[in-house]
């Protein structure tokens, strides 16, 4: 059984010009363990995947149709006492900004002990012990002395070690992370993501990483599933989509980063927007801003199995059908 199991999952939010859909048929299972990715641009639909999952959906948004399982059982048919015994215990989750996270009022120690005690029978003494060696576990240095400080006090690399260590507190099965090294300079990003990927080892914790960042994904994931406009377009292998993405957005954003452009000539970008979600083209969402859009591309595709990935682009599956073809002819 997979310890995350996500079915047909549509998540609507109702305005006064009618209901519009901010995810489309979301499938995906997630293993014990497992560190999948989950890319795309500002509004592809990534951070109300996570919020979904932990049903954090607010109004006027609902999940409107599909299911969402962890370790069978579906969340959605949870009460609210129920599902805090699943949220932040079960299934942490590890958001933008840590200055939003924290309490700024509160003590570090107080935020986590006030954590460990909603979840926990233990003593204060006991919480507070736990809390220590959680700091320890993310490499916060002086660990007691943090315990005593505000958050206004850190820098912004502590106060996300101390934010994955509240995600850490109560053990959880699951991690989703939500851009969690974005307002952080690039060499404490490369910090904190050598680190979640440490723990997750160390502790066989199954890791949702939520970015705009291929490079990042490509270091800690292990599967990598590309969003636009509120639907999966592209899953599979980390490896095989990075090194050979099939689908047109994904190969835009891989050739979009720096790394791959020519000293002295500028950025390569995948032209156009992100459609509003009051405005999806009918068909391909990605039909407008595609290069190799046709008549074709009016009819929403169905996935097509390229090599180890899953790929819902008419392109690819004409590609595919012609390669089956040219095996059929040569074995006959």
């Amino acid at each position: 059984m997979a310890l995350l199991d996500v079915k047909n999952l549509e998540v609507s939010f109702g305005l006064r010009s009618g209901a519009v859909k901010a995810l489309r048929d979301i499938n995906f299972s997630l293993e014990r363990g497992e560190r999948i990715g989950v890319v795309g641009e500002s509004g592809a639909g990534k951070s109300v995947l996570g919020f979904s999952i932990l049903n954090l959906i607010s109004q006027p948004g609902r999940i409107s149709a599909g299911d969402v399982r962890f370790e069978g059982k579906s969340l959605q048919n949870l009460n609210d006492k129920d599902m805090r015994t699943i949220r932040g215990n079960r299934i942490a989750m590890i958001f933008q900004d840590p200055m939003m996270t924290l309490n700024p009022v509160l003590t570090i120690g107080d935020q986590m002990i006030e954590c460990l005690l909603a979840h926990r029978q233990i003593s204060k003494a006991a919480a507070r012990k736990i809390a220590l060696q959680k700091l320890m576990q993310v490499q916060i240095p002086s660990p007691e002395t943090r315990l005593d400080q505000y958050p206004h006090e850190l820098s912004g690399g502590m106060r996300q070690r101390i934010v994955i260590a509240i995600g850490l507190l109560m053990d959880p099965d699951l991690i989703i992370a939500d851009e969690p090294t974005t307002a952080l300079d690039v060499t404490i990003q490369a910090e904190i993501m050598e680190l979640m990927l440490e723990l997750c080892e160390r502790n066989n914790v199954a890791l949702i990483l939520i970015t705009h960042d291929l490079g990042v994904v490509s270091q800690v994931t292990q599967r990598t599933m590309v969003m636009y406009a509120g639907r999966v377009i592209e899953q599979g292998p980390t490896n095989e989509i990075i090194n050979d993405a099939q689908h047109p957005y994904t190969q835009g954003l891989i050739n979009a980063l720096p790394q791959m452009g020519v000293r002295g000539e500028r950025l390569q970008q995948i032209r156009g927007s992100m459609p509003s979600l009051q405005a999806i083209p009918k068909g391909c969402a990605f039909s407008n801003r595609c290069d190799y859009a046709s008549e074709r591309c009016r009819v929403i595709p169905e996935f097509t199995r390229s090599g180890g990935c899953l790929v819902a682009c008419h392109m690819v599956e004409e590609l595919v059908a012609q390669s089956e073809n040219k095996a059929q002819d040569g074995g006959a």
